[in-house]
């Protein structure tokens, strides 16, 4: 996986987190312990939000396409060449 892929997967993780922690918050009394819980996913947040920026970014290397023209090729390239395996032009397959 690249860098990007993987701070996504965090990315989501921590998402996931953050829902989980706020159902705690919402069943529990809301406590000391859970909003240090909650200071601490923020935290989280924050510093995958500054990993992504400094993250150098990779550009996709794409191949150069290759138009195909539609008009047939010539047929001298073919001279010397064997028919899917039959062999040579003059003769037949066993």
């Amino acid at each position: 996986m690249s860098l990007q892929d993987e701070l996504t997967a965090v990315q989501r993780c921590l998402d996931d987190l953050i829902r989980s922690v706020g159902r705690l918050e919402k069943a529990g009394d809301g406590g000391l312990d859970i909003r240090r819980v909650r200071t601490d996913t923020d935290h989280l947040r924050e510093s995958v939000a500054l990993l992504r920026e400094t993250a150098p970014r990779t550009a996709v290397v794409r191949p150069d396409l290759v138009t195909i023209p539609d008009t047939p090729y010539d047929t001298s390239l073919w001279t010397d060449s064997d028919d899917e395996g039959l062999g040579a032009r003059d003769r037949r397959a066993p």
